[in-house]
């Protein structure tokens, strides 16, 4: 996912109208959410667990909220013509998202959790033309970074 993100943060910053921005980040969106399903999947086949099992069900109660309301208020932002905070709200209620499902799994994704909403608050008041790079560095680096982190020290 983090991948995707980084090549996505280069595309978007290519894009001269907001709608093709935003088109650019709701289709990384969506990738992820596919590699996420695909690994969750292959993970839980490997070692002979239901996929929403205790633990997982737990996670996904916690972690769709804070991304429902992150579609809410991106909804609104299209409403008023003001997508510049986008970038900001992503990066908190994500990492709003990580922290409250992160509570049923390693201490480490709580940790990564907070990293994306202090990311979150830095991009909000931030120039808007850092969006896209914060974004990157956000969805890109810090999958990457604790991505590497948890598959090192806990298998994946």
């Amino acid at each position: 996912m983090g991948i995707t993100a980084i090549g996505v943060a280069v595309i978007a910053s290519q894009r001269s109208s907001s709608v093709g921005w935003l088109l650019c980040w709701i289709g990384e969106a969506a990738l992820a959410i596919a590699i996420a399903v695909w690994t969750t999947y292959t993970k839980a086949r490997e070692t002979g667990t239901a996929v929403l099992s205790g633990p997982g069900r737990r996670f996904a109660y916690s972690f769709a909220p804070p991304l429902i309301v992150g579609v809410l208020i991106t909804l609104l932002l299209i409403r008023i013509g003001s997508l510049a905070y986008a970038p900001g709200v992503w990066l908190l209620l994500y990492g709003t998202a990580v922290v409250a499902g992160g509570a049923f799994s390693i201490r480490i994704v709580p940790l990564m959790g907070l990293c994306f909403m202090v990311l979150g608050a830095i991009a909000l008041f931030c120039p808007s033309n850092w969006g896209n790079a914060l974004l990157g560095v956000g969805f890109g680096g810090l999958h990457i970074l604790f991505g590497a982190v948890i598959a090192r020290k806990y298998g994946g």
